[in-house]
């Protein structure tokens, strides 16, 4: 695709990639992930409608899955009155309230994030493409957005252990992604980070907390099934479901 294309819309958007790769999710299929550049920031209500329509972002980007011939990928997201942690759940959640401090402010490249961005991807067998990051890379992935974006840190003890990048909506909270140190898997880091975000939607009077793609088949993405009840959109519906597919049972705890 050589020029991009003006899309209509609130605000109009640029499509700017929607050539066919390799799935980055499933190794065997062939991906659509069309890449659109807003006009300006998404207001919060813009981002909203985007979410509800199974949009993600990465970077300045937004992106939905439109693959020619497969349609695993499904938008999940958590209505925050209706979800029910489990006991793990809460255990998990209340070992984090005891042991972590939450820092909340706006996303900003630092070499110590750099170095556990990489450092999760390296011991967790995640590299992949190019291979680490840099600062400037981390800055383009995690720093740069085209709406309100923030950063939770996760501090134990003063040491960095943790961090995710959050988009707010009108209504919503979208957990954009989360990286950890793998060596406190006691924490379970990736899991009470969501919990924390579904408690800041609480806090926040927000309804909805996105996760992202469910992508049956993939064990990296399986770990969301399991907070429940979750919607997942399949076609242009949001539907309610109450337990989690069999395989979920491997899943471990990577945001994406």
């Amino acid at each position: 695709m050589d020029t991009p294309v003006r899309l209509p819309g609130a605000p109009p958007e640029w499509l700017v990639w929607n050539e066919t790769s390799r799935c980055p999710y499933l190794a065997e299929h062939t991906a659509r992930l069309p890449l659109r550049l807003p006009t300006r920031r998404l207001k919060p209500a813009e981002l909203g409608e985007r979410l509800a329509a199974g949009d993600r972002r990465q970077g300045l980007l937004l992106y939905r899955p439109s693959c020619p011939s497969c349609s695993a990928c499904q938008a999940i997201r958590l209505d925050v009155h209706a979800f029910t942690p489990s006991r793990t759940q809460r255990r998990v959640f209340a070992r984090g309230e005891a042991m972590l401090q939450t820092l909340i402010g706006r996303p900003a490249a630092t070499a110590d994030k750099v170095a556990l961005y990489n450092r999760h991807k390296v011991e967790r067998g995640l590299v992949t493409g190019d291979g680490l990051i840099d600062q400037e890379g981390y800055e383009q992935f995690l720093v740069e957005s085209c709406t309100d974006t923030i950063e939770l840190r996760y501090m134990l003890s003063g040491l960095l252990v943790g961090n995710a990048i959050v988009d707010r909506a009108a209504e919503a909270l979208s957990a954009v992604y989360c990286f950890y140190d793998p060596g406190f898997a006691r924490l379970s880091l990736g899991t009470y980070s969501i919990l924390k975000q579904l408690a800041l939607c609480r806090q926040w009077g927000l309804r909805y907390l996105y996760l992202g793609l469910y992508v049956h088949g993939s064990k990296a993405m399986a770990y969301k099934a399991r907070f429940l009840p979750h919607e997942r959109l399949i076609g242009d519906t949001w539907q309610r479901f109450e337990s989690s597919p069999s395989e979920d049972s491997e899943a471990t705890d990577e945001h994406r």
